[in-house]
């Protein structure tokens, strides 16, 4: 369970448009979650969906223009992000919220070492000398498993894994509360995406960080977060705990995203694409925006957003579907 009382990161009824010339797209629909010391909570959903522009605006990073932040009210460690001007900003970016972006490569300055750029973060919040700050960001390297010999080189020296460690260095070289991390082991292969998660995972331990762990990877979210929450078209679907999303689903698209994986225990099983395309962004139904690929939509569904439903303390839906004695979720067991 979430700290209600004191939480590392509140948000409340956040939209976020992207308004161009001739269209507007509306990436964020009034979302609201809470996330306590130490929890991680998975941001699931498919591309589109509205993650990162939700990760973007806990920063305050989103382009403007043509990003808009229309409503909402965001809070870390109970300061409120929308309100602060830059020279506040820039005290709490790196200090008490950081972010590790989905490709290191363009994350990272090619011109300086990465010495120096874990090293200029440690300058800025922890008001060290260079000769201090350059020797902190040498044993910050050997935390996330590289040589502190190897602070003098450059990013394109590294291999993608080695270059997204030096990422994971940088956002926890001050030790934030909240880290929200944006799809990090996307470009990597297998074996070093397990290692990345482990590292994470064995820091989040060491500091009690909170962390956002943005992911199409069910897997992944099983592995890592105890608080799930599935985006679809800029809307927070189904919430929950990891139990809650996983053993207990309520919405059909959640549904359709456990049977959209391959089965282990059917080699020869086909897999099951979710059908359709997720709507234009510009241009949202009325209702349900799954409701055209919903195979349990009723003309309901398709007339009127529906509301957000307490199944339980610690788990949430937008649906009208569960309630229908027709409805039941066609989970099958894929483990």
């Amino acid at each position: 369970m979430e700290d209600r009382e004191n939480p590392v990161l509140k948000i409340e009824h956040l939209t976020v448009h992207y308004e161009l010339e001739e269209e507007t797209v509306e990436a964020v629909n009034d979302i609201s979650f809470t996330l306590g010391k130490g929890q991680t909570l998975g941001l699931v959903g498919e591309t589109g969906a509205g993650k990162t522009t939700t990760a973007l605006a806990a920063l305050k990073l989103v382009p403007d223009p043509p990003g808009v932040i229309k409503q909402g009210r965001i809070e870390v460690c109970g300061k409120s992000i929308l309100e602060l001007n830059s020279s506040q900003l820039e005290k709490i970016r790196g200090k008490e919220i950081s972010m590790i972006f989905q490709d290191p490569m363009t994350s990272l300055n090619p011109v300086f070492t990465v010495g120096d750029q874990i090293a200029e973060s440690i300058e800025i919040h922890e008001h060290l000398t260079k000769a201090e700050a350059y020797e902190k960001a040498r044993e910050m390297l050997e935390l996330v498993g590289i040589p502190r010999s190897r602070a003098g080189e450059y990013p394109h020296q590294f291999s993608g894994g080695m270059r997204q460690r030096v990422v994971i260095a940088i956002a926890l070289t001050c030790n934030p509360k909240l880290l929200i991390a944006d799809e990090p082991t996307t470009a990597l292969d297998v074996t070093i995406q397990a290692q990345v998660l482990d590292l994470m995972n064995d820091l989040k331990k060491k500091y009690g960080t909170s962390m956002i762990l943005i992911t199409h990877d069910l897997g992944i979210v099983a592995e890592t977060c105890d608080q799930v929450a599935v985006m679809y078209a800029g809307r927070i679907v189904e919430q929950g705990t990891l139990e809650d999303i996983f053993n207990r689903t309520r919405h059909p698209y959640t549904e359709a995203l456990f049977n959209s994986l391959p089965n282990i225990r059917d080699r020869k099983a086909r897999l099951k694409p979710i059908p359709g395309l997720m709507p234009d962004p510009t241009n949202l139904p009325a209702g349900c925006a799954f409701a055209p690929r919903c195979p349990y939509a009723t003309d309901t569904c398709r007339a009127g957003l529906p509301q957000f439903r307490t199944i339980s303390p610690t788990h949430m839906v937008m649906c009208r579907a569960y309630e229908s004695p027709e409805f039941h979720i066609r989970r099958e067991d894929r483990s």
